[in-house]
Order: C-alpha cells, then sequence, then structure tokens
C-alpha cells in the first residue's frame, strides 16, 4: 500500500551540484532524502514559493500538456529503489482510464507540486530507505 508523503524541505547549494529534497510521511515520522538537479530543485522551490515565472518552465508544459490533451495528473508514485536510483510514475487519468508514465521522481515531484497532486511512496520502497535494507 503506498504512502502519502509531503515535500517537507528543500536544501538548494550553491556549492554542490547535487540538491536534496526531504519527503515526510503525512500521517507518520518517517522522512528520507533524494538528491536531485538543480533545475529541477529550482523549479519545485519557485513552486513552494509561488513564483511565477513569466514564461512557462517544462514541468508547466508537462501540466499544460496533459490538461490540453484532455488528462488530468492524479497523483505521483515513487514505486522502486534499485542500485540506490529511485523510480517514479506520473499517473495520469483520461477517459475514465489510468495512464502511468515512467519518470524520474525530481520530475515527478516537480510536476506533482505544479499540478498540486499528491506524492505517493510505495511501502517497499520507504521500508529499504528506513531499514537500509
Amino acid at each position: 500500500m503506498p504512502v502519502q508523503m509531503e515535500l517537507k524541505r528543500i536544501i538548494i547549494s550553491e556549492v554542490h551540484e547535487q540538491q536534496i529534497i526531504v519527503l515526510r510521511e503525512v500521517e507518520g515520522t518517517r522522512s528520507f532524502p533524494i538528491v536531485i538537479g538543480i533545475f529541477e530543485a529550482t523549479s519545485i522551490d519557485r513552486r513552494v514559493k509561488s513564483i511565477v515565472p513569466p514564461r512557462p518552465l517544462t514541468h508547466d508544459m508537462i501540466v499544460n500538456v496533459v490538461e490540453q490533451l484532455g488528462g488530468e495528473i492524479q497523483d505521483i508514485l515513487i514505486n522502486d529503489l534499485q542500485d540506490h536510483t529511485y523510480f517514479a510514475r506520473l499517473r495520469i487519468r483520461k477517459d475514465g482510464e489510468l495512464v502511468e508514465i515512467d519518470c524520474r521522481p525530481s520530475d515527478a515531484i516537480a510536476v506533482a507540486v505544479t499540478a498540486k497532486v499528491p506524492i505517493w511512496v510505495a511501502e517497499e520502497v520507504l521500508a529499504e530507505i528506513i531499514e537500509g535494507g
């Protein structure tokens, strides 16, 4: 059963190439960091701070394309962890069907923050992260 998470913190470093976001369980205490790129971190940070760019950025475009094609972004799911790499699915509802698109968690989270939809993490992924397994 997936666990709903929320974006708890964004750490943007001007010194390091890798940025960090921290996800925290909505109805619990578990949390974990994900290392992401500067573009995704900046995009997420701007959304959280309600900074509207003068032109649509990539994550805005993804949301707009889905909506213009008659779909609705339902949520995102971080569904796997392999060799220290997370995997995610952008879940889109269209004509009553659920369409899942493979994507990087950083892009999925940026889209989720842009579209204001839930972020889910598979229980198995959380268990592996928390237990170090």
